[in-house]
This record gives structure tokens, sequence and C-alpha cells, in this order.
């Protein structure tokens, strides 16, 4: 069982670059992403019917979703979470197709969780200034600034260890499970462990980002 990324090849400039399978398999979620969007929004009408319809209605859920949430600041940061979404929800399944889960490298999860700590950032110098963000730092009280410093770092870090883990986790489990009961098994618990936990931990890292947004804005 294999729990680090090995590399797939490595690139011949300075002194060798090694490329891991986390950034491969990434590359194909990218590349299946661009592909599928280029697809679904061909020949798009006027009034939506089929997959366009089905489309629409999900980013109208999440637009709206967003939009309770942000307030007036909604459109600015709906197409990140919309794109980590459809991201995550590849990285964390794609599993089923015989390929190793970025999310289960900590350094994927962790870019992931810096991105989004990134983006809290823009959100709050958006809604308070620089000024405002400079002072949020002392309210309510200057010595709370330290603990303000630290929760900058703690963020992405519990971000990131929560989606690793969990993606590790039920990696580990399923090899496990396979091991020991190799027929029937393993397919009846890879319903739970590569779809339904894996949409669950696209939805938590989600939600989390959009309510760290939510509290920068405020």
């Amino acid at each position: 069982m294999e729990i680090g990324q090995s590399v797939v090849f490595t690139i011949p400039l300075f002194g060798g670059i090694p490329v891991t399978s986390t950034v491969v398999v990434t590359w194909i979620i990218m590349i299946i992403l661009t592909i599928a969007s280029l697809i679904v929004t061909r020949g798009w009408k006027l009034v939506p019917t089929g997959v366009q319809n089905f489309v629409e209605t999900i980013v109208d859920g999440l637009n709206s979703f967003t939009k309770d949430a942000l307030g007036e600041y909604w459109s600015s940061f709906a197409p990140y979470l919309g794109t980590v979404a459809l991201y995550l929800i590849l990285a964390n399944t794609i599993d089923l197709f015989g390929l190793t889960p970025p999310t289960k490298d900590l350094s994927a999860t962790s870019a992931l969780a810096i991105m989004s700590i990134i983006v809290v950032v823009i959100a709050s110098i958006k809604a308070k200034g620089v000024k405002g963000y400079a002072k949020s730092f002392f309210e309510p009280m200057p010595i709370n600034f330290p603990m303000k410093v630290l929760d900058m770092f703690t963020r992405p870090l519990s971000l990131a260890a929560r989606l690793f883990g969990n993606i590790t986790a039920a990696f580990i489990i399923m090899d496990l499970i396979s091991k020991v009961a190799p027929i029937v098994v393993p397919a009846i618990f890879s319903i739970y462990f590569d779809l339904f936990d894996g949409a669950l931990q696209m939805v938590v890292f989600v939600f989390l980002t959009m309510l760290y947004i939510e509290e920068a804005v405020e």
C-alpha cells in the first residue's frame, strides 16, 4: 500500500524535475473539465433544454446559495467556489477510474487551502479597504493581534489537513478491504468512500471557504 505520491516521469531540466502522479492526475482533471465545459456550453439557446437546463439549474443553485451567504459580494467569488467544487468532486472520486486522488497528497490540499485563504484576504480587503483590513487585526482589542495572525495560519492548515486526512483514510480503508475481501465487498464500500465521502469532503471544503469569506466581508 503506497501512501506517498510516485514519480511518473522526470523533466530533464535543472538537474531533473520530478513530476508526480498528483501533478499528472491534476492535469488530467483540468483537461476533462476544459473539454467538458466546451462541449456542454456549445450551441446554448436562449430557452434552455436538456443538458443546458441541468447545468443552468446547478449554476443558479450555487449562485443563489453564495448570494445568500455573501450578499453583494457573491458575484466575485461564486466562480472560484464553483471551480473548486468541480475540481474536488473529480479529484476525490477519480479513484473509481483507477487513478490516485491528488487530494491524497498533502501538497495538493495545502495548495488548495492557501488559494482559498488568499481569496479570503482579498475579500476582506475588497470589503474593508487596506486600512480596514489592517485595523481588523487589532479589533476588538489590540491584544487580539497575535491570535488574529495565528488564525491566518491555522485556517489553511485545518482546511488542508481535514481534506487530506479524510481522503487518505478512505483510500487506506478501501485498500485494506480489497485485500481482505477482494470480490464483492469493495464494490459496496466504494459507493460510500469513493462517491458519498468524496462528495461530502468537497461540500465541507467549499462550505468552510465560503464561511471564511462571509466572515471576511462582514
